[in-house]
């Protein structure tokens, strides 16, 4: 076949380019399960693409580039290792790379998906470290790079390189196995990935640490995780967190100035708000709780919900929070979530009921590191009219916290009480 025009290269290119933002991972993790390696399958995936921009614009696109893609990989990788071990022999090659009976085979969707699911549930692993399966997880799931996910995370990337090569060797030499757990597993392994996908939003939604208050880079990668996991396990609280990382990130506009600095929930201008996350996180919200098999993300996603509906704070239900804080002090208590009922106990019913709370908490030594507990304290000293309680407590709260407009927004709160 003769080659096709310039314009019909160029539309070729937008296509592979397009296909590699969709289906990248997925071919990926196919790679993976078929070769039995991360970096051959990564090596795979980009030779896979390259062969697609110069083999397509001479004979087209194929039926299914899915399937191509994935049976050009795998004996792209065949090729590399028979040139380095200097075997020609297809024998020689490792017995994980031996094709398949078609190429329709590598291309069934129910197999692909699985194949995603494997991966997800490997880098987060339990044997690996939580920061390994953070790192890993925004790799090779998600596709960004080491230096994205170093900037990100404002880690030195030497540091977050020999991490992720730490972690592939753990799952090579502690032949961690590469599938999905069983029935009896599954919940354990499950909150796990779910961990791993809510720490990444977290960082996104108000990072630990620099000059900006969020990351939208990050937030972005964990709604995408949310919303793949939903498609290939829709279990309640996987309905669950995704509905609270929609609902939480419904308010991104509203929550700093034009300069960069924090606005408070009570402050924000609600009309800002992303009502379409919000319908999607409510509705989600709705079948999550209806499965009534739900757990703290699902609680905290409820709280979430009754705040979207509000249209100030003086009018929101914090009756309703109070109370699905109980649930979630029940399903998951913590220090954190009691000082989050806490501050809800505190707009219910007065700021020295939730004085009482908040101090019953720091006097049995959580939190005292923690810099979101003495602001709140603070901010309860300044509404009962006490500045030299609140001077105090808005100072220790600026002395733990690593975060630019936070620290912009404490010594702000300072001058004001010296005002």
């Amino acid at each position: 076949m003769t080659a096709i025009s310039g314009d019909a290269d160029e539309n070729i290119r937008k296509r592979v380019d397009a296909l590699y933002r969709a289906e990248s991972r997925r071919v990926f993790a196919t790679l993976i399960r078929r070769l039995g390696d991360f970096d051959l399958a990564e090596e795979a995936l980009h030779d896979s693409f390259r062969a697609a921009l110069e083999k397509w614009p001479q004979k087209g696109e194929p039926a299914n580039p899915r399937a191509w893609l994935i049976a050009v990989g795998r004996f792209k990788a065949i090729d590399r290792l028979r040139r380095r071990s200097r075997f020609d022999a297809l024998e020689d090659v490792p017995r994980p790379v031996a094709a398949p009976d078609d190429d329709g085979a590598v291309g069934r969707g129910e197999e692909i998906e699985d194949d995603l699911l494997r991966l997800i549930f490997t880098c987060c692993h339990p044997a690996l470290p939580p920061d390994a399966q953070v790192a890993l997880t925004l790799r090779e799931v998600c596709g960004l790079t080491t230096e994205e996910i170093a900037h990100a995370f404002l880690v030195p990337l030497p540091t977050l390189a020999q991490r992720i090569v730490r972690a592939k060797a753990k799952i090579r030499d502690a032949h961690i196995p590469y599938q999905v757990p069983g029935p009896a597993e599954l919940p354990e392994r499950l909150e796990t990935v779910l961990r791993v996908v809510y720490l990444v939003f977290n960082e996104g939604y108000a990072a630990s640490s620099g000059a900006s208050l969020t990351r939208p880079d990050l937030s972005g990668e964990a709604i995408q995780l949310g919303r793949l996991l939903v498609g290939l396990l829709p279990e309640p609280e996987v309905l669950g967190l995704l509905a609270l990382m929609l609902l939480q990130e419904s308010r991104r506009a509203a929550r700093t100035s034009p300069s960069g600095d924090l606005i408070l929930l009570a402050d924000q201008d609600r009309s800002l708000w992303n009502r379409d996350q919000i319908a999607e996180g409510r509705a989600l919200v709705g079948q999550a709780l209806a499965a009534r098999r739900f757990g703290a993300y699902t609680l905290q996603a409820a709280i979430a919900a009754v705040h979207a509906r509000a249209s100030s704070d003086a009018v929101t239900d914090w009756g309703r929070i109070v109370g699905l804080y109980d649930l979630l002090m029940r399903v998951e208590p913590s220090p954190v979530v009691a000082l989050n009922r806490a501050v809800a106990v505190a707009m219910k019913d007065g700021p020295a009921a939730g004085l009482v709370l908040i101090d019953a908490i720091l006097k049995r030594g959580d939190l005292a590191d923690y810099h979101l507990a003495h602001a709140a304290r603070a901010d309860l000293y300044r509404r009962l009219a006490k500045p030299r309680q609140a001077r105090a407590a808005y100072e220790h709260a600026l002395s733990l916290t690593q975060q630019a407009p936070e620290r912009r927004f404490l010594e702000k709160r300072l001058r004001d009480l010296s005002g």
